[in-house]
C-alpha cells in the first residue's frame, strides 16, 4: 500500500459509510495457533506477507472475515509501542495491498479507537458497531495506531461514544500538526519507520493519567475473554460493580455498551470456529457462547455478518 492516492479505496459499514478512508480493519489480535501477543501472528516489527497457505491463515487477526481471501492480497505487520506508549497504544499495525481488481475486506471490529495515517490525511475511526468493509483498489498502505479500549478517552478530552461509527479527521483531535506527522509516516517503507514518527508525535503529547481509562481497559480485556456471559448483569457481577456504573464507564470511555462488546466476542469466536475448516456443531456452540438456543446464534450471526453462520463457514 505504498503512496496510494484519494479514491485507491472505500470504507463503510454495511448500513452507513463512514466520512473518508479507512483501512482493512484495525483490529489485530491473532487467530488460535498463532503466537500469544502477536498481531495477525507476526514479531513486533516484522513484515508480513500474504503467503497464503496455513501458515499465513494463522497470522490472520481474528475478526477478519473469509481469511483466506484475504491473505492473497494483504500484507499486515505490526510494531509494538515503548513502555511509555503503551499506557495507552496497543500496537501499531501496518497493512500494505495490491490488487488488480476490487476486493472488499471485512471485518468484525474490536471496541478499540484507531489513528490511521493514510493519504489524503490522518483519521480518527470509531468503534464500528456493524460490520466494518473496507474496498481495496490498485496499490497503497496505511500504518494504524490501536488504542487499549478506554485509553483513547484521555486524548479525546470528552465521551467516546462521539466517535461510535464515525471517521473523523485526526486534525480535529491533535491539531494540525498531526498532517504534516501523517506525511512522514506515509513516506516510510518499513513498519519500524512508518511508526517511528508516529509514536513520537503521541509521546510529545500524553495525556494526564487517567485511573479509570486503564480499569476500563481491564475491564474490556475479561469481558471479552468470557464469550459465556452474555448478560450485562452478570459482566457487573463479575466486575464488581453495578449495572449502572458499567454502563456509564463504557459508554463514556469505550463509546458502547458492554452489552454489545460481549456480543461482538460471541460473533468473532463463532467466526473463528467457521474459519477453522473443521465441522462445527451449530447447537454446541450456541450452548458453548450463552445463546438460548442454535436459532438465536443463527440470528445473530445473520444480522452482523449478512449469511447465516453454516453458509459462511462453507465459503471460507
Amino acid at each position: 500500500m505504498e503512496n496510494p492516492s484519494p479514491g485507491d479505496s472505500t470504507t463503510s459499514r454495511e448500513s452507513t459509510p463512514p466520512a473518508g478512508n479507512a483501512t482493512p480493519d484495525p483490529n489485530t489480535t491473532p487467530r488460535a495457533g498463532a503466537a500469544p501477543g502477536a498481531a495477525s501472528g507476526s514479531a513486533p516489527g516484522a513484515d508480513v506477507t500474504a503467503d497464503g497457505g496455513a501458515a499465513a491463515l494463522g497470522r490472520v487477526a481474528r475478526g477478519v472475515l473469509y481469511p483466506a481471501r484475504h491473505v492473497e492480497v494483504v500484507e499486515t505487520a505490526r510494531h509494538d509501542p515503548s513502555p511509555e506508549a503503551a499506557r495507552y497504544v496497543e500496537l501499531y499495525w501496518h497493512v500494505r495491498w495490491r490488487v488488480d481488481e476490487p476486493h472488499d475486506s471485512k471485518v468484525l471490529s474490536y471496541p478499540s479507537v484507531h489513528l490511521v495515517f493514510e493519504d489524503p490525511e490522518p483519521m480518527i475511526y470509531g468503534v464500528v458497531r456493524d460490520l466494518f468493509v473496507r474496498r481495496l483498489e490498485g496499490e497503497g498502505q496505511v500504518l494504524g495506531v490501536k488504542f487499549h479500549p478506554g485509553c483513547f478517552r484521555p486524548f479525546a478530552g470528552g465521551p467516546v461514544s462521539a466517535f461510535t461509527d464515525r471517521t473523523v479527521p485526526a486534525a480535529e483531535v491533535f491539531g494540525p500538526e498531526v498532517v504534516d506527522v501523517g506525511r512522514r509516516v506515509m513516506a516510510g517503507r518499513e513498519t519500524a519507520d512508518l511508526a517511528a514518527p508516529a509514536e513520537r508525535f503521541l509521546l510529545d503529547r500524553l495525556p494526564e493519567p487517567d485511573p479509570t481509562a486503564h480499569e476500563v481497559a481491564g475491564m474490556v480485556e475479561r469481558i471479552t475473554a468470557r464469550p459465556d456471559l452474555f448478560r450485562v448483569d452478570q459482566a457487573a457481577e463479575a466486575l464488581h460493580v453495578s449495572t449502572r456504573t458499567l454502563q456509564r464507564l463504557f459508554a463514556e470511555y469505550v463509546g458502547v455498551t458492554p452489552k454489545w462488546v460481549m456480543r461482538r466476542a460471541r460473533l468473532q469466536e463463532a467466526a473463528t470456529r467457521a474459519d477453522a475448516g473443521d465441522t462445527v456443531d451449530w447447537a454446541a456452540l450456541a450452548a458453548d457462547l450463552g445463546y438460548f438456543d442454535q436459532a438465536h446464534l443463527v440470528r445473530d450471526f445473520t444480522a452482523t455478518v449478512g449469511v447465516p453462520p453454516a453458509r459462511y463457514a462453507r465459503s471460507v
